[in-house]
């Protein structure tokens, strides 16, 4: 078949195989092209890595450190007359790559908070890896069911406490307009924090840990957005910020169960991307359209590839000493956005952003592109009009 892209509000339902593959090998490439990390992770599991951070760490590890990687998500396959996911195709082309690299790669498909998944990939690692020197949890899903008590939880998007009257973007059609968000419930923030937050990467680390899985010096990360404060009514100060903040709950205690390993466990708070969670969020299409034009003016722009690369270079591995932590112990990484011109343009812009000027003001062509790279498309050399199996 010939598949184009099928956007449906902020999903696209179709993904293109060769596409995924021509994009996988490209962040490959650059990845290479860094150098190799010194005193990287050899071992390196992801739960989520299927796409953005999550698929640029597995990348990073794996061909700039030279690790072995196993990945963990949760995909559609495909069939004679419909795609996968994007991240199906992503996990084949990786190991694909891998593998002729002669380096251990293997993608598994799986619900990542049932505690069968984790039996299972504890097997894979004790048989195939012997231990992990590295777990990056990364993982977003609108649902979760505890798998203590059988209960399905369902994470929403909203603020807390208050009304948000907020500006949003129409990513499809370029139209700038207000809308009034409603306030989420006691019971919504609950269940937001019981998908989103810390408590299935403590639940990984703790089983993997009693199952002497993790290497000395072992090291964990989870994945965290902040922002600024055109963000924050709809996200930190919201139902996701609610279930961030867990992850600090969560790192804390990871942190004193890793001890006698001389391990760690942080928060790296990132930059903004294109994902198709952050997509999803109403304001933040418009936020990030925004922040693009101005931090490339800058010099400053980073995609996910650039940022993990940057953390893992700089934070985590290669000799660092930096030691930039916040507060509360999280990675810093999103220094460049909330540099103080950055906001102050970004500012600037947001107040007198509409549809007569969007193009102008912001970088939407640049969003739709990578929002449409998530799917395997905008690839270059791909031939897009010619047919091929999904």
């Amino acid at each position: 078949m010939i598949i184009k892209p099928r956007i449906r509000g902020f999903i696209c339902t179709t993904a293109h195989p060769t596409g995924c593959a021509a994009l996988i090998e490209e962040q490959i490439r650059w990845a290479q092209a860094q150098g190799p990390i010194s005193g990287g992770p050899q071992s390196v599991l992801v739960i989520g890595g299927s796409g953005g951070y999550g698929l640029a760490s597995r990348i990073v590890a794996g061909f700039g450190a030279g690790a072995r990687t196993l990945s963990l998500s949760f995909e559609k396959e495909p069939a004679p007359d419909r795609t996968a996911t994007a991240g199906w195709y992503n996990g084949v082309a990786f190991d694909r790559v891998a593998a002729a690299h002669g380096s251990y790669a293997r993608s598994v498909n799986a619900d990542a908070f049932a505690d069968a998944t984790k039996a299972q990939i504890g097997d894979i690692v004790r048989s195939d890896l012997g231990g992990v020197d590295l777990l990056v949890y990364s993982l977003a899903a609108p649902v979760r069911t505890d798998p203590n008590t059988g209960v399905l939880y369902r994470a929403v998007i909203k603020p807390i406490g208050h009304v948000l009257h907020t500006k949003t973007l129409n990513v499809e059609k370029g139209l700038v307009d207000e809308a009034d968000l409603a306030p989420a419930t006691l019971e919504e923030i609950q269940s937001t924090v019981k998908v989103m937050g810390g408590e299935d990467w403590e639940r990984w680390v703790v089983h993997l840990h009693q199952q002497r899985l993790l290497n000395p010096g072992f090291k964990t990360v989870a994945y965290t957005y902040i922002g600024s404060g055109l963000t924050w009514p709809i996200y930190w100060e919201g139902t996701l910020g609610k279930a961030k903040e867990d992850l600090d709950r969560v790192a804390a205690a990871l942190r004193t169960l890793l001890e006698p390993l001389g391990g760690d466990a942080r928060v790296a708070v990132l930059k903004a991307v294109v994902t198709q969670a952050s997509s999803a969020i109403p304001a933040v299409p418009l936020y990030i359209s925004i922040l693009f034009k101005v931090m490339k003016q800058m010099n400053l722009h980073e995609d996910c590839i650039r940022h993990i690369d940057r953390l893992f270079r700089g934070h985590l591995y290669n000799g660092s000493t930096v030691q930039s932590f916040d507060d509360v112990g999280r990675w810093r990484l999103d220094g460049w956005e909330l540099r103080e011109d950055v906001q102050t343009e970004l500012q600037q812009r947001w107040a007198r952003v509409n549809t007569a000027n969007v193009m102008e003001v912001s970088d939407l062509a640049g969003f739709r592109r990578d929002f449409l790279r998530i799917f395997g498309f905008e690839a270059d050399g791909v031939d897009y009009d010619a047919e091929v199996s999904p």
